[in-house]
C-alpha cells in the first residue's frame, strides 16, 4: 500500500481509506457486524491505515464498531469522524445560514465528546462538519471550538466534508488556515472539484479526502438495467425511475473506451485509480463491507495512477448531476 501525506498534519496515510458509513446498518441494505469486522481486519492487514465514520452513519453504530476494532490492532489507524448539524433546519442548508444555529459552540464541545465515547478513545485524529456553507468562513464561533478540543488534545485536526454541488464553498476557510482536510465527491462523472478546489487545496497543504470514487457503486460496473436494491437502502432514491438507465449506459461507454492497456483492471479500480491520479488527492475511501471488497479496493493502492492521455480521454465523461434531488432524461445522453 502506497502512503501519502495529509496536507500539513506530518501524517502518512493509505492511499485507499475505508469508507464506513455501509457497516453502520442502516441505509445500504442488511449488514452483519461480523462481516464488518471481518473487512476491517482484512483492509488493515493490507497496510490501510485511514476510516472514514460518522454519528449519522447507524445513529453511531460505526463509530461504535471502529472504537472496538481498533483496540484489537497494534498500528496506527487514523480515524475521522463527522459531526451533524443540529437537526430542524432546512435542506440544503442556505449559503447564509448562521452556524450559531447549526453548529453551536456548545454544540461541537459536546458532540465530539460523544464520538470519544462512542470509539473509545481519548483523541479522534479527524473531526469534520458534516456539510459546510459559505456563511461559516466568515464566522467565528466554530472555529474558537475547534481551537479549544485541539488545545486539549480531543482533536488533532479538523475539516468538512462538503456538500455535492458546491465544493467550492469551503474555500474561504482553506485560505485563512483553518481547515486541515477537506472531504469532496470526485469521481470519473464529478471532476468538477479538480477545477477550483484542488488547486487551492494543493497551494495551502490542506487534505484530500475523495468520497463516493463509485459514484453510489455505478462506476464499478456491477449494475444493470434490472438491479435491484434492498428495501431500506439509500440507492432505491438515487437510482429512481431513469437514473439508473442513464448511469448504465455512461458507465458502459466508458468501459468501452479504456485504453489496450487498461482493460485488465476492472472498473471499479479503473475508477479507483482516476481519483488517484490527481496530486491533491490524500485518500480515496470506497464504502468497504467485505472482505471481497477490501482485496477488490487496495489493489488501486500501489501508487500508479492513469496516464495523462488516459484522463485526457476521460475528462470528456464529466457529467456534473444531482440525483438525489432529480430525475435524469436518458434521452438527453449525447
Amino acid at each position: 500500500m502506497n502512503n501519502r501525506k495529509f496536507g500539513n498534519t506530518g501524517w502518512q496515510v493509505s492511499e485507499i481509506g475505508f469508507g464506513a458509513w455501509a457497516i453502520g446498518g442502516d441505509m445500504w441494505g442488511p449488514q452483519d457486524d461480523n462481516n464488518s469486522l471481518e473487512a476491517l481486519h482484512k483492509a488493515i492487514d493490507f497496510g490501510v491505515n485511514f476510516i472514514d465514520t460518522a454519528q449519522g452513519y447507524g445513529q453511531g453504530h460505526s463509530e461504535e464498531i471502529i472504537g472496538n476494532f481498533i483496540k484489537e490492532r497494534k498500528e496506527k489507524i487514523y480515524v475521522a469522524t463527522k459531526v451533524p448539524p443540529k437537526p430542524g433546519h432546512p435542506w440544503p442548508l442556505p449559503d447564509n445560514a448562521d452556524i450559531r444555529n447549526l453548529f453551536p459552540y456548545s454544540y461541537i464541545i459536546d458532540q465530539c465528546e460523544v464520538s470519544l465515547k462512542r470509539m473509545r478513545t481519548d483523541c479522534i485524529d479527524v473531526l469534520q462538519f458534516h456539510t459546510w456553507v459559505s456563511g461559516f468562513n466568515v464566522q467565528d464561533e466554530w472555529f474558537e471550538a475547534v481551537t479549544r478540543l485541539k488545545e486539549q488534545g480531543k482533536i488533532k485536526a479538523f475539516g468538512a466534508s462538503v456538500p455535492d454541488r458546491t465544493p467550492d464553498n469551503i474555500i474561504g476557510s482553506i485560505v485563512q488556515g483553518r481547515i486541515d482536510s477537506v472531504q469532496v465527491i470526485y469521481n470519473i462523472f464529478e471532476q468538477y472539484p479538480s477545477f477550483n478546489l484542488f488547486p487551492v487545496c494543493e497551494k495551502f497543504n490542506t487534505a484530500v479526502i475523495i468520497r463516493v470514487p463509485f459514484d453510489e457503486g455505478a462506476l464499478t460496473g456491477k449494475y444493470n438495467l434490472n438491479t435491484k436494491f434492498a428495501k431500506g437502502d439509500v440507492r432505491n432514491h438515487y437510482f429512481r425511475n431513469n437514473n439508473l438507465k442513464s448511469v448504465v449506459e455512461r458507465v458502459k461507454r466508458i468501459d468501452d473506451s479504456r485504453s489496450e492497456e487498461y482493460k485488465n483492471l476492472s472498473m471499479a479500480e479503473y475508477a479507483l485509480r482516476f481519483c488517484l491520479s490527481h496530486p491533491a488527492v490524500s485518500t480515496v475511501i470506497p464504502g468497504i463491507r467485505s472482505v471481497l471488497q477490501a482485496e477488490a479496493n487496495v489493489r488501486a493502492g500501489d501508487g500508479i495512477g492513469l496516464s495523462g492521455k488516459e484522463l485526457q480521454k476521460l475528462s470528456q465523461h464529466f457529467w456534473r448531476k444531482d440525483f438525489w434531488s432529480e430525475e435524469v432524461n436518458s434521452e438527453t445522453i449525447e
